[in-house]
């Protein structure tokens, strides 16, 4: 089933770089574990924004693993430096923790643990501040859920998920194969074709980007409408502008 009539957030592709925040810095790992550091927040957000990226992604990785609040002071540093789209994610709890964030530079909150153990919340957030502003991530391994951080298997199936957060009224879907995570194999291809096949919103495709021929194959054959990456942007392998260019030559609308 092809997916050429699914709404999308806009003509272009979008090339998302990630922050994985831990103790205020941003950190990149193997499969969620052996972090390690790779910059300020604030200062990673304002390069990749002068370079053209579409949006930016902020994850406080263990903020519900350790049961806490959110990196608000992070997120207000990195909103004054960028001028592009800025989701924040990670221990999310409730609609006030959602207007807050939203109130101090977020354009999209993004739900993991709390939308499976209270999935309410979705429906709640999309009526109150409207579903383009709710992104619900799905982490994935073996076709299963996981969450609080990736260490807690749910038992549900990312498809089922998937469908059931549509339902609810997320605008977004952010999913995250946690087997190719940092591996920089490229992206679960299957995976990511089959959540965009079962659903009629956004995908943003993560988890193993590590050449350019791999966002093309995520955005070209598994459909998805945007493409999430860090590595291989963190550590200064390929620029914003490289992805860019080579995703037009290749055929893929993007924005220059």
């Amino acid at each position: 089933m092809e997916r050429e009539d699914k709404p999308r957030s806009g003509h272009f592709r979008r090339i998302i770089p990630c922050l994985d925040i831990k103790e205020g810095r941003v950190v990149k790992g193997v499969n969620f574990v052996n972090l390690k550091d790779a910059g300020d927040p604030a200062e990673c957000a304002a390069v990749y924004s002068k370079e053209g990226a579409d949006e930016i992604v902020l994850l406080d990785i263990t903020a519900s693993l350790q049961k806490r609040k959110t990196i608000l002071e992070v997120l207000k540093k990195t909103a004054e430096r960028v001028f592009i789209p800025l989701t924040i994610g990670g221990g999310i709890s409730g609609i006030e923790d959602i207007g807050l964030l939203l109130k101090s530079g977020a354009d999209k909150v993004s739900l993991n643990t709390q939308a499976i153990e209270n999935p309410l919340l979705i429906k709640e957030a999309a009526y109150e501040f409207g579903r383009q502003c709710i992104v619900v991530a799905i982490d994935v391994k073996d076709t299963e859920v996981y969450i609080y951080g990736g260490t807690k298997p749910t038992g549900i199936k990312a498809r089922d998920w998937a469908k059931r957060v549509e339902d609810e009224g997320a605008g977004e879907i952010l999913l995250t194969s946690m087997d190719k995570d940092g591996t920089e194999s490229g992206y679960d291809l299957e995976l990511t074709r089959g959540i965009c096949e079962a659903v009629n919103i956004p995908v943003i495709a993560s988890g193993g980007a590590g050449n350019l021929e791999h966002l093309y194959q995520a955005l070209a054959f598994a459909k998805a409408d945007a493409v999430l990456a860090a590595s291989i942007f963190h550590y200064g392998k390929y620029s914003i502008k490289e992805a860019k260019e080579y995703l037009k030559g290749q055929g893929i609308p993007i924005r220059l």
